[in-house]
């Protein structure tokens, strides 16, 4: 079993079953009685550039008897935030999920919110509006409420609370502890009677101040309807356990260079419903990985037909296939088919948007759609292929052991051919066949299939990216300026980048954007090569003039033109969570450059070599120069494309000397 995607945070999964004793740290906040006193801050300690500050965040979930013969969920909320700025007046806007399974849904009950600010000494209060709590479909599951707190300004507190009642036991609430705003005080509690198993999942990088439990008896009053007859009423008992969590002055979550999303790292606590446990009853809710794929293997938006003989393909497929001879020239030919035929109307989705027949008929779907159809068609002829589940970068991380297919959020195909496996996403036109974007490189993943539902891992640690990039300059033979020439091979990745964006926009308002070295530095004869060739590196390459300052005694050129770091991507001190790359990289500049005429060298940057943690990176720069020439090669190297937050220093510190070593310039100086 593979960890590496989750050894980044905290994570656990347990059965509530432990006890402790009840921890009896108190929320220092009583909602709903503000004094002048509760304006002032200063006694705590929180990030100085924050708009807004969460003074207290308490969360309550408990089950309850209902009057349809089952048990309901209720979950309290009350939230305090102290507005500081008019940047943080987005705290002001309140947008409450519920959950709808088309027939039903979650109801909201009690709400309250006050708007406090204080004027003159004295402290006012503005309450909301019912006729301003706005209602919006999120999507088929889930409808939101929205609604804006009144009288904001600078300074405000502002004041909820609610009430959720819920029939869809599935949907316990998690609690997010961590968010936008510095929190000083989050609360959340959650009491589960032994009839019902979750499976808790935590994670993040803050600490408890208060992690604990204790066990108690209770009783519930079930009634089921009994329609002309009085209704039967049960009186159900057992123990319960009940969960409190609690963090104290917790930073606020921010967005770092190099991070899929702050969501894989934020502290919070989620909940996923594993087993009903009555004396006379029990039921597995939660599935395993076999029974999940099963179960999506007989969906008819996703793998029902994807195995089945499909004889409607028969026409297109003779045709698709024709002077194929053997599996993997078919394969492409169904690929490539498939990749220039079919539009994607994105969406990230684990599941078609329409059945298999109509995703054909309307060639286009989602990208699930597109992929599943391509998996259709390669069965069709016996080339096995199987669907892939995975979550894209920006999505978040799956998890390995329990299948929660609410975490993905794309589909793929795996295509076994003499003992070789192929990954294709074909909903991208830009992919050539075998390849799949750097968004899809998430690690855990998996194989969709009745027989066998194996996991796969796409770490970008194994997405190799090499780029070179050639510079010759040369003495114009009209004197006074130099003329050369820029030629630079892309990686896989980079080349993928660059034909979606000339699939945007011309080649020339694509070099328009290259920004020039300097005025006097005019690029011409530009192309680019391989772009429709999707199975090789794209190249870009160019010429340039560069007139020389006619009355300058010294000359400062920096070798690198337009290439090289300019500033370093990471910018903060310290970080708590992962650098994460898209991939690994080799970088490889050229430089080659006759000496202007008339000119000597006076000053050349200095030769370097460093490394990175022993073999995960390295950086050299050599130059030198002879009679008539300078010439100069940088190579950076970096072997992984994760870095824990332990190395983040040494990181941080390896491209700091790129970026002051790739700024040294060539200092020219005029012959007297």
């Amino acid at each position: 079993m593979h960890h590496r995607n989750q050894s980044w945070a905290f994570l656990c999964a347990f059965i509530f079953s432990s006890t402790f004793s009840l921890a009896q740290d108190k929320s220092p906040v009583k909602f709903g009685k503000i004094t002048p006193a509760d304006f002032d801050l200063s006694r705590y300690s929180y990030d100085s550039s924050a708009t807004a500050v969460v003074v207290a965040d308490i969360g309550n979930s408990r089950f309850e008897g209902n009057t349809k013969g089952w048990f309901s969920l209720v979950f309290k909320r009350s939230r305090r935030v102290k507005v500081l700025s008019k940047k943080g007046f987005d705290a002001g806007t309140v947008m409450i999920p519920l959950y709808s399974d088309g027939t039903s849904e979650e109801k909201l009950d009690n709400l309250k919110a006050v708007t406090y600010n204080l004027e003159n000494g004295n402290v006012t209060e503005a309450k909301l509006d019912e006729k301003s709590i706005f209602t919006d479909k999120f999507n088929k599951n889930i409808i939101v409420k929205k609604f804006s707190m009144p009288n904001l300004k600078e300074g405000s507190i502002i004041e909820y609370s609610y009430v959720l009642h819920s029939d869809f036991l599935f949907n316990l609430q998690p609690w997010t502890f961590q968010g936008e705003y510095p929190c000083l005080w989050s609360e959340y509690e959650v009491t589960i009677p032994e009839f019902f198993s979750y499976v808790f999942l935590g994670q993040g990088f803050q600490p408890y101040l208060v992690n604990s439990s204790n066990t108690s008896y209770v009783s519930y009053t079930v009634r089921s309807p009994g329609g002309a007859f009085s209704d039967d009423v049960s009186t159900i008992t057992g123990s319960a356990v009940t969960r409190r969590w609690v963090m104290k002055d917790i930073p606020a979550i921010k967005e770092e260079s190099f991070t899929t999303t702050t969501d894989n790292y934020v502290s919070k606590v989620e909940f996923q419903l594993s087993q009903y446990r009555f004396p006379n009853y029990s039921e597995d809710i939660m599935q395993n990985w076999p029974k999940a794929s099963e179960h999506l293997m007989k969906d008819e938006y996703f793998g029902a037909d994807i195995a089945s003989n499909n004889g409607w393909l028969d026409n297109d497929l003779n045709n698709v296939i024709k002077g194929a001879t053997s599996k993997l020239e078919k394969a492409t030919k169904i690929y490539e088919w498939v990749h220039n035929t079919f539009t994607c109307s994105g969406s990230n989705s684990r599941k078609m948007d329409n059945t298999l027949k109509i995703v054909f008929k309307n060639k286009g779907g989602n990208e699930a759609a597109i992929n599943l159809l391509l998996t259709a068609m390669l069965n069709h002829e016996e080339i096995h292929a199987d669907p892939v589940l995975l979550s894209t970068r920006k999505n978040g991380y799956t998890h390995e052991i329990y299948p929660l297919l609410d975490r993905f959020n794309y589909v793929i195909c795996s295509v076994n051919i003499d003992s070789k496996t192929y990954y294709l996403d074909a909903s991208q036109p830009k992919l050539p066949f075998g390849t799949i974007g750097e968004e899809c490189y998430n690690g855990h993943a998996r194989i969709i299939s009745k027989e066998n539902p194996v996991p796969v891992y796409f770490f970008a640690d194994s997405l190799k990216e090499r780029k070179i990039t050639t510079i010759l300059i040369v003495n114009d033979e009209k004197g006074g300026s130099l003329s050369g020439s820029f030629t630079s091979q892309l990686g896989n990745v980079e080349s993928y980048e660059l034909r979606e964006k000339i699939s945007k926009k011309t080649e020339q308002e694509y070099f328009k954007d290259i920004k020039p070295y300097t005025s006097d530095f005019v690029i011409t004869n530009s192309g680019i090569d391989s772009l429709n060739q999707l199975d090789v590196p794209a190249t870009v390459h160019y010429d340039f003039n560069y007139k020389l300052p006619v009355d300058d005694e010294i000359i400062y050129l920096n070798p690198m033109l337009t290439e090289g770091y300019k500033e370093n991507p990471f910018k903060s001190t310290d970080r708590k969570y992962p650098v994460e790359m898209p991939y690994t990289m080799d970088e490889t500049y050229v430089f080659n450059m006759e000496i202007p005429n008339g000119y000597a060298v006076e000053e050349l940057p200095k030769s370097a070599r460093v490394s990175l943690n022993g073999t995960e990176g390295s950086f050299e720069y050599l130059i030198q120069k002879d009679e008539s020439n300078i010439q100069m090669r940088t190579r950076l190297k970096l072997n992984k494309a994760t870095f824990e937050p332990g190395d983040y220093s040494t990181l941080r510190d390896f491209f700091a000397f790129i970026v002051q070593k790739q700024a040294e310039q060539i200092v020219l100086k005029k012959k007297k």
